[in-house]
């Protein structure tokens, strides 16, 4: 049964390793241990959209900044 609880634990800390926040990562491992996969893969699914979300987010924010910097450099 040890091995199961490595799977477990890796799982688990991939979550938060994700930055999947206490509930998501409860939730999802409590779909994992009931054999619903479907179910996780929804909320992870969910997490990935919010993490993609914020990046572009921030490259826009990036892309605003870059040009910023070129525009101060070349005028």
């Amino acid at each position: 049964m040890a091995e199961a609880n490595d799977v477990y634990g890796s799982i688990c800390q991939n979550l938060i390793d994700a930055g999947c926040n206490k509930e998501t990562t409860e939730k999802c491992m409590s779909f994992i241990g009931e054999k619903k996969i479907a179910e996780a893969l929804k909320i992870l699914g969910r997490h990935r959209d919010f993490l993609l979300g914020s990046l572009h987010r921030e490259q826009k924010r990036i892309d605003c900044l870059d040009f910023l910097i070129y525009k101060l450099r070349n005028d």
